[in-house]
């Protein structure tokens, strides 16, 4: 687990994560400091065939429907750019909100991956080689699609229960109100060399049987993630200069460089694969070790 030593925050950014162990996951202050009514976002509210209409699939983006045997126990999901920008009735839907409230997420989840990035020792990306999605889930106790990100950022209004699948299986963990609960992608792994665990999807509400007022509880996850073109390999900066002069690197070398533990592979054919695999039992990276 990571424990680096935060400079104090600026009066306009907010504080440093603390960072977790085991989970893969840290707790960060909200992203604003204002207080709004918490609504159902409008999104949401208009009848099924509405909203197909209004946010059309367009791989990752647009509305989606998990397949179940229960109506009344299917999932809906909406995956939209962090601009809203891809939404074509954009003018009929009051999405101001949304797109600063993305905004805000978006800057947190910049500065937490800055952190991880001095953290470890892998180079950050610039900032147009990455880009932002955020998912507004409907359900509980079901995973939804999973899409491969960076860092995954899901605010907290209050405490919850929050069900977690890292390599190491499932696990809930108890969420803190008026928090940012942040988790590590399975991206930021390769990025790191397999130093940091990951965690497989996003977090989603974990309720007994007995909670029934909660049953369509909406979730709002803001994802960094690449672009669809990008090219996903370790970043730590002697295994990419070896890679690039053609040298083997080897664990074992006198002069201390790791051994490389992730080839290259398309980002846009691994985010294929595992968006219509939903959760799969084998480690989707598992096809990439070296």
């Amino acid at each position: 687990y990571l424990s680096p030593n935060p400079t104090s925050p600026t009066p306009s950014s907010p504080p440093p994560p603390n960072w977790a162990s085991s989970t893969s996951t840290t707790t960060a202050s909200p992203p604003t400091s204002r207080r709004r009514r918490v609504r159902r976002p409008l999104a949401l509210q208009p009848p099924r065939h509405q909203k197909q209409l209004l946010f059309p699939q367009n791989f990752p983006l647009g509305h989606d429907t998990e397949d179940d045997d229960s109506a009344s126990a299917a999932a809906e999901s909406f995956c939209l750019d962090s601009s809203c920008s891809a939404v074509p009735a954009v003018a009929e839907l009051d999405l101001g909100s949304l797109r600063e409230f993305s905004r805000e997420m978006e800057r947190l989840g910049l500065e937490v991956l800055d952190e991880l990035a001095c953290a470890v020792g892998f180079e950050k990306p610039a900032r147009n080689e990455l880009c932002s999605l955020m998912w507004i889930s409907d359900g509980v106790n079901k995973p939804g699609r999973v899409y491969p990100y960076v860092l995954g950022l899901q605010y907290q209004i209050r405490c919850q229960k929050l069900s977690l699948s890292p390599d190491s299986g499932l696990v809930t963990v108890s969420g803190q109100a008026n928090s940012v609960f942040v988790t590590i992608g399975d991206i930021a792994q390769v990025w790191s060399n397999g130093k940091m665990k990951k965690v497989r999807g996003r977090p989603n509400p974990s309720l007994s049987n007995d909670d029934k007022s909660d049953s369509h509880c909406i979730t709002m996850s803001l994802l960094v993630t690449l672009p669809m073109e990008s090219i996903v390999s370790p970043l730590i900066p002697n295994l990419v200069a070896d890679e690039e002069e053609g040298e083997k690197c080897d664990s074992a070398n006198s002069d201390g460089r790791e051994q490389r533990l992730f080839n290259s592979f398309s980002f846009e054919d691994y985010a294929w694969r595992v968006y219509h695999e939903r959760m799969p039992v084998k480690d989707p990276l598992i096809n990439y070790r070296v």
